[in-house]
């Protein structure tokens, strides 16, 4: 009897440390976030993607743009840039856009990505890796700037103007709208950049223009690109990095990343259509630039809203960003006079004004086939939408002028921001890097 009972209460014993020991919670913190693998394998592409829309996509089609005498300048520029971009971002860039501050821009306490390891969480996938992506964006958003001055800017004052640049207006305006600051609490809709992106480089290439002036012979010779193919190669390029853009800027592989990545193809085909209808008809006969600039004017205008529109809703907004780039086109080169060598502001402001708008719209669920996701942070009126996208579009357009117009003065003031009218005819490749980008 006493032996049976000493049993009994062993395995008692042994039943209650064995259920303590499989409790999930007995012993263990309550879980953290954990990395999701499918996640981080679709990330790791898209950033990549992204990458590749700077180099060589942007530099191939901008170097094809541009005169004989001028292509290696500006691939040299959208490399430099790519470089210097990243090293900001890494110095102080992601920490004052993404870490706690204030509601104008972030803090210091990531500088130098201090607290990122490999355990570090960002959603579902490496903040690393979140880091890394965003970089990404810091690389091409002033690359895209350089085609509102090319063939005129000095190397050394591109570089000064870019580093200001990145500080003063893009990090700013990250940290508004993705970062937790002033617009994303109002409840702004900017999916993958048509404001941060689009609008700043946009407005800021064409006060670069304004500032520096026209071209030597500007509206009195031809200033045909040298190099379509070229061109076409880089648009090409573009198109598939624009996958990684909006796409991954769901920062998961879900249906809103697939959707954002449909939305983004039939915008850039009914980009292309509208451009090359206009031309068409208002020249006699469409071009293979005029088909290419659509396709960018349609990926730039349906960028803002690439992940809260439906198939529909791309579509419409795709061909409003052909015709209407194509029309700002013509009114900034014949009208204004404005010297935007590349077509920056026309395609890239004017397209992230009309898309940041247009996801106002067509976010809405009351569009049927043509609805999206549907509004943010509760809010069901399409005017009151698109009023805080107007405040969205307002304040950035406004804020990038000024601040670019004032880092363009301060750097005139340490070094000449144009060259010389000889250095110009000789070309930037000469005059800059002392090489030709062809010796046949």
């Amino acid at each position: 009897m006493i032996k049976t009972h000493h049993c009994g209460r062993r395995l008692a014993l042994i039943l209650l440390v064995c259920g303590l020991l499989a409790s999930p919670g007995a012993w263990a913190h309550a879980p953290g976030p954990t990395i999701n693998k499918a996640d981080t394998a679709w990330m790791m592409m898209a950033t990549a993607l992204v990458l590749f829309m700077t180099l060589p996509g942007l530099a191939l089609f901008y170097g094809g743009l541009v005169r004989v005498r001028n292509v290696l300048s500006i691939l040299m520029q959208c490399f430099t840039i790519c470089a210097m971009a990243s090293l900001v971002w890494f110095a102080v860039g992601y920490s004052l856009a993404f870490t706690t501050g204030n509601s104008f821009i972030g803090g210091l306490s990531a500088m130098f990505f201090a607290g990122i390891n490999i355990h570090s969480v960002t959603g579902t996938i490496p903040t690393s890796l979140f880091a890394l992506y965003q970089m990404t964006f810091a690389v091409i958003t002033p690359a895209l700037i350089v085609g509102g001055f090319a063939e005129r800017l000095r190397f050394s004052a591109l570089l000064m103007f870019t580093f200001a640049w990145l500080l003063l207006v893009y990090l700013p305006v990250v940290h508004w709208v993705w970062g937790g600051g002033w617009l994303a609490q109002l409840g702004l809709l900017d999916f993958a950049g048509g404001t941060v992106v689009h609008i700043t480089a946009g407005v800021a290439a064409l006060v670069g223009a304004l500032v520096l002036g026209p071209r030597d012979g500007f509206q009195k010779r031809a200033m045909a690109p040298h190099n379509l193919t070229m061109t076409v190669s880089g648009a090409g390029m573009l198109w598939v990095g624009w996958f990684g853009f909006n796409g991954g800027s769901a920062l998961a592989a879900d249906g809103q990343a697939a959707m954002a990545m449909l939305a983004t193809h039939l915008a850039a085909a009914a980009g292309c259509m509208a451009w090359m209808s206009a031309e068409w008809i208002r020249f006699g006969k469409p071009s293979v630039l005029g088909i290419v600039t659509g396709m960018v004017a349609g990926l730039g205008t349906i960028t803002a809203a690439a992940g809260y529109v439906g198939p529909g809703g791309a579509v419409v907004i795709g061909l409003a960003g052909g015709w209407i780039c194509f029309g700002a086109t013509l009114f900034v080169e014949r009208r204004l006079r404005i010297d935007d060598s590349l077509d920056v502001f026309p395609v890239h402001g004017m397209g992230g004004i009309v898309g940041t708008l247009a996801a106002g719209i067509f976010a809405s669920t009351a569009l049927g086939p043509f609805s999206g996701q549907g509004f943010a942070h509760g809010i069901d009126s399409m005017g009151i939408q698109l009023g805080v996208q107007l405040i969205g579009v307002l304040s950035v357009l406004v804020y990038s002028a000024l601040v670019t117009w004032v880092i363009l003065k301060v750097v005139s003031l340490i070094v000449e921001l144009r060259i010389a009218r000889d250095a110009e005819d000789i070309g930037l490749d000469i005059s800059e890097h002392e090489e030709r980008g062809y010796d046949l």
